[in-house]
């Protein structure tokens, strides 16, 4: 998964895919300790595709944390006057 299929989801939608690519990834560590996997670049793939999620998910948290931040200090400046 590339990184630009990634910015436009929303958090729920980063969280369920980065669920679904742990599961990928522990079954991928299952097959590989009983000596059947049948394709060993997928491993380095799917580490990948995790870190690319990751990095949506804190560039997503990043950019909303100015609005939050913003939209708190002016209903403090509210209520000080």
């Amino acid at each position: 998964m590339k990184m630009s299929e990634l910015i436009g989801k929303s958090a729920a939608q980063l969280a369920e895919v980065l669920l679904s690519l742990r599961k990928e990834q522990m079954n991928l560590r299952f097959q590989k300790a009983a000596g059947q996997l049948a394709n060993p670049n997928r491993w380095r793939e799917v580490r990948k595709t995790v870190a690319r999620v990751k990095t949506a998910q804190s560039k997503a948290q990043r950019a909303a944390a100015p609005a939050q931040a913003g939209a708190s200090s002016a209903t403090t400046n509210k209520e000080a006057k």
